[in-house]
């Protein structure tokens, strides 16, 4: 089994690797291919203004990273035109399917791209520019292949004539029309073989070869050579492909119901999941995955050891279908706690309503596996994640927990992500998000961002302020936008806008997503009134941002609305990525 993604950058481990097992298979499929170009071919994927092409890396591998085959498909957004320039399945992997399945991603990219057309060279298959027999006949079976989708040589040109005359086997250049009738004029073509002869083999082919060939173009509309191997002439549609870069990993706390506070008032119940679920999964947009089991030393990480080791003893001794609320607060002597457990509750709680049980450490030690395994999935190359978890985490501060939250699960994954870069975290719950901000608030690698409820009237009352900016290392990289108790849409999406610009700035690797669906109309905790369709915009602004993001459940109450405003966001969320990666569009010519 393998999968199709697409590398967008050179900086994760896993993209690393994708690409040193590319230039493996480079070495290997095509021997005559220069060491140089082979080596710079990371350099070739980050700098398009040097090689004057847009270059879009394919890969077909599995799960554990192993390429099976790759695909290079070159944009020239200038002409509007895409060149595939490599094309390969690795070594003893032909034959199974790899390069039909790379060759039609290839083909939906260039339709998505709304580029005229798709280019490439293909080996002849006339014996009297093929005399190895042997090679012939390979030369004839790719032909055959793309004939199938109806690219075929373009017909009455020099363009396979030998650069050193005498040479065997010089290429053919092929046209793919992607299922479209599209006539291209002369001039438009000359402009293109001119750009591909001169960035692609400025070095070999000398001006007088590419004016020769260049001149040779006359027909207009220019002409392919009639179907040789398939009888049909009819245009072969693009398949649209479910592609890994297109998928929204989806990790469920399998755990979250274990903590279940049947109290009256107690609205973080487990109906929320199960709300969300019913509407998300019927889009087709998810790729559930199991959530693993990491270590205690991740959460240790960003919170106190003697708080981690608190909240496990006195989870461990609460008495079965028992709760403890903290009722005590160490205002006068905070550094010497009472040896009594349920007293010891507020010596690490900022509230009187967050229970301590049996099931609280479990539950939320899961939400935080679920939340990493989510991470993880952005190291592997997927650009957006969804930790659906419950209890939620973005108020567990370093050495305490309130407002439903135990572990901040967000803040977990962001301190285990600045391992591979720069992270931001955009809270966007209606209560501020004031633990990622306290764990973070002297760090330069994590930018923490929220948007909520003005503290003067709003949980938890004594953090988020406007002026609250950071300290030390930090300084600057917290960001509050605190906003009245009566916000309208219309200015909600105005601070949205100014909070995302603050994410461009400090340009992230990966951003953090605390999603609350408690600034929506009607939440028993909240004051606002967003919609489905402000929450679909919202999706919208943060997907145009183009960053691997890592959504993590928060808060979000009214259980009839969950679900459809979730459904919402993500809608928004996914066709933004998707309209991001063609933004660089050129009008058709044809």
């Amino acid at each position: 089994m393998f999968r199709i993604r697409r590398i967008y950058d050179t900086v994760l481990p896993v993209n690393q690797e994708a690409i040193k097992q590319v230039q493996h298979i480079l070495k290997s499929q095509f021997n005559g291919l220069p060491e140089e170009k082979v080596e710079n071919f990371p350099a070739q994927l980050q700098n398009p203004m040097k090689y004057r092409f847009r270059s879009i890396l394919f890969v077909a591998d599995d799960e554990r990273g192993n390429v099976k085959g790759f695909a290079l498909l070159q944009q020239a957004t200038d002409l509007n035109f895409c060149y595939l320039d490599f094309i390969s399945a690795a070594p003893a992997k032909t034959g199974r399917g790899i390069g039909h399945a790379l060759y039609e991603r290839v083909r939906e990219e260039a339709l998505l791209l709304d580029t005229i057309g798709l280019l490439f060279e293909c080996l002849p298959d006339d014996p009297a520019l093929c005399r190895d027999k042997t090679i012939l006949q390979q030369n004839i079976a790719r032909l055959r292949f793309y004939e199938r989708y109806g690219a075929r040589p373009i017909a009455n040109t020099k363009y396979e004539t030998p650069v050193t005359p005498g040479d065997d086997n010089p290429p053919y250049l092929v046209f793919d029309n992607l299922g479209r009738n599209i006539q291209i004029r002369s001039h438009k073509m000359r402009a293109i073989v001119r750009a591909i002869l001169e960035r692609k083999y400025g070095d070999v082919c000398p001006h007088s070869y590419v004016r020769m060939v260049v001149d040779s173009i006359y027909d207009d509309p220019i002409r392919l050579r009639p179907p040789k191997y398939v009888k049909s002439d009819d245009p072969v549609v693009v398949n649209h492909l479910s592609a890994a870069d297109e998928e929204i990993v989806l990790v469920i706390n399998d755990k979250h119901d274990i903590h279940h506070v049947r109290e009256r008032g107690y609205v973080e119940s487990p109906i929320r999941i199960k709300s969300i679920l019913k509407d998300i999964l019927p889009t087709g947009l998810f790729r559930q995955t199991e959530p693993r089991h990491y270590p205690e030393i991740h959460i240790r990480a960003v919170h106190e050891n003697g708080f981690v080791n608190y909240l496990q003893r006195v989870c461990e001794n609460v008495p079965a279908d028992k709760s403890v609320y903290p009722y005590v607060f160490p205002i006068r002597n905070g550094a010497r706690p009472p040896k009594d457990l349920p007293i010891r509750a507020g010596y690490y709680c900022i509230d009187t309503f967050t229970p301590l049980n049996q099931n609280a450490w479990l539950a939320a030690k899961r939400a935080v596996d679920c939340t990493l395994t989510a991470a993880d999935s952005l190291l592997k190359g997927y650009r957006i994640a969804y930790a659906l978890v419950r209890p939620p985490g973005h108020h567990a501060e370093r050495r305490a927990f309130g407002g439903f939250c135990y572990f901040n699960s967000a803040a977990v994954a962001a301190h285990y992500l600045t391992s591979f870069g720069k992270v931001s975290i955009l809270d966007v719950d209606y209560h501020h998000g004031n633990g990622q901000q306290d764990i973070f608030y002297k760090r330069a690698d994590v930018q923490t961002v929220s948007i909520h409820g003005h503290p003067s009237f709003a949980y938890p009352y004594f953090s988020g302020f406007a002026d609250e900016q950071g300290e030390g290392d930090g300084k600057g990289f917290c960001v509050n936008f605190p906003l009245p108790e009566h916000t309208d849409n219309i200015a909600y999406h105005e601070t949205l806008k100014k909070a995302l610009k603050r994410v461009a700035s400090f340009a992230p690797q990966f951003l953090i997503v605390c999603l609350g669906f408690d600034t929506a109309k009607g939440d028993p905790t909240g004051t606002w009134n967003l919609t489905s369709k402000e929450f679909e915009v919202n999706g919208t602004l943060i997907g145009h941002l183009g960053i691997p993001v890592l959504v993590v459940q928060e808060g979000g109450y009214k259980a009839r609305s969950l679900g459809v405003n979730a459904r919402s966001f993500f809608t928004g969320l996914h066709k933004a990525f998707q309209a991001q990666r063609y933004t660089s569009k050129v009008k058709r010519e044809r």
